[in-house]
């Protein structure tokens, strides 16, 4: 595989693209090698739907679109970002405040975590912010079969 991989793609800043942008990153991650029925997959899947649902909800509509870049660096390093175009980086919430919503962040920082790796928060140029994690890649060398075997 190459030294470094990057895509991305740009998408309305609207419900459905939470869908579109899953799907987006697990396609791509398919194609560098990591099945979707892995564990590391369901995570990124749900890393991601969590970073794009902030990005449409918490814009207020002040970013009609938000963009979702991946990279990976020489096999080791995966990073997944998504940049808005609105200023108001996002909150931590106090642990006993009770609502229906509000805890994405949450779960991005503790998934990120329990994987190694690590997440940021940072502005751009334009105004806006990028939200990204950084994981360490892990891609299965074969399957396994059911009974701990490799599959020949």
């Amino acid at each position: 595989m190459a030294d470094h991989l990057e895509a991305s793609v740009t998408l309305p800043s609207d419900p459905a693209s939470v869908a579109a942008a899953r799907s987006y990153v697990l396609g791509t991650l398919a194609e560098w090698g990591l099945p979707a029925d892995t564990e590391a997959a369901d995570t990124v899947r749900l890393i991601v739907s969590e970073l794009a649902t902030n990005a449409v909800q918490h814009t207020f509509g002040q970013s009609p679109t938000f963009t979702v870049d991946i990279a990976l660096d020489r096999d080791e390093r995966l990073r997944i970002g998504v940049t808005d175009s609105h200023p108001r980086f996002p909150k931590r919430l106090p642990a006993a405040v009770q609502q229906d919503n509000g805890r994405g962040m949450v779960i991005i920082r503790w998934l990120t975590a329990e994987c190694g790796g690590r997440l940021r928060v940072r502005p751009t140029r334009e105004g806006g912010k990028t939200v990204s994690i950084e994981l360490p890649w892990t891609v299965p060398a074969e399957p396994v079969a059911a009974a701990g075997r490799q599959e020949p």
